[in-house]
């Protein structure tokens, strides 16, 4: 067991380096590219996410995190925020886990901003850790069958699409959003 461990770690780098091209934009139009690339993605593949769009007042767009972890891992990317049309601000998005977790991925989210409060907590905070301040609900499948247009309650609905590579857990997570200035 202990001769595989290096070998495992090594991979694990090699694997996290290589998805990580992906996680970070070189340039700020490569980010804003990737991100309307990402939202028309989803909206036009997910019904649900295009109706929450509709009515959305801003969205946070990040279309490539990189995630790995053994015990201990994280995820990172950056992302764009845009309201009526126009980009708001660069963010990036930094989540840290602790428990039984193995691999890499990369995936992208979206989190549709659904009032005043949603944004004005955005803009004023030094960084929003999700699952404080307003509510977030990740919106799946289960989750999904029971939205329509006069059940939109919360604060911010978050999907998450694009998932590649293996990545087993059964981790504690905290995610961080924080404005940047340049991606």
């Amino acid at each position: 067991m202990k001769t595989l461990r290096p070998l495992f770690l090594a991979l694990l780098i090699g694997t996290f380096t290589t998805l990580s091209g992906s996680a970070f934009a070189t340039t700020p139009e490569d980010l804003n590219h990737d991100a309307d690339q990402a939202v028309h993605a989803l909206t036009s593949t997910n019904p649900t996410a295009a109706n929450i769009a509709k009515q959305a007042k801003a969205v946070l767009i990040f279309p490539n995190l990189v995630k790995a972890g053994l015990i201990f891992g994280g995820a990172y990317g950056e992302g764009i925020l845009k309201q009526d049309d126009r980009i708001d601000g660069y963010y990036n998005s930094v989540t840290a886990s602790f428990g039984w977790q193995i691999g890499a991925q990369s995936y992208g989210y979206v989190v549709f901003l659904m009032n005043d409060k949603a944004i004005k907590y955005i803009h004023e905070t030094h960084g929003w850790e999700i699952g404080v301040g307003p509510t977030v609900v990740v919106v799946n499948e289960g989750v999904a069958k029971n939205l329509s247009s006069t059940t939109l309650k919360d604060d911010a609905y978050a999907f998450i699409f694009d998932q590649q590579g293996l990545m087993a857990s059964l981790s504690i997570e905290g995610t961080k959003i924080s404005h940047i200035r340049n991606p």
